[in-house]
């Protein structure tokens, strides 16, 4: 989640998941030198959401699926705490209504 902070380092993501890209090419893309964009990968790579690998003497980064699938999961918990509250509230309005409407028929 640190990681993913910087606008620096979510953009650089973004551009990843289009497809693997070498740290050069990468760095086109921004508007900062290639090593602080080889800096915002080391980060990325500590938090678990890009991989790299040698191809030739470059090294080529990629989305790591396994981090961005605990990423989804760990936000997916709070959505589901979310929905869940949602229907207790809905539920206990639509309770507290229909004790309401009995309480007019009588």
């Amino acid at each position: 989640m640190d990681a993913l902070g910087d606008a620096t380092r979510r953009a650089i993501v973004e551009r990843l998941l289009r497809g693997p890209m070498p740290v050069g090419e990468l760095a086109r893309d921004f508007p900062i030198s290639r090593p602080a964009i080889s800096q915002h990968l080391r980060i990325l790579k500590r938090a678990n959401l890009v991989l790299d690998r040698a191809v030739g003497n470059r090294r080529v980064y990629e989305v790591d699926p396994a981090g961005v699938d605990a990423l989804r999961a760990y936000f997916e918990q709070f959505w589901n705490k979310s929905l869940a509250a949602f229907k207790r509230a809905a539920e206990a309005k639509h309770a507290e209504k229909g004790m309401l409407n009995d309480d007019e028929h009588h």
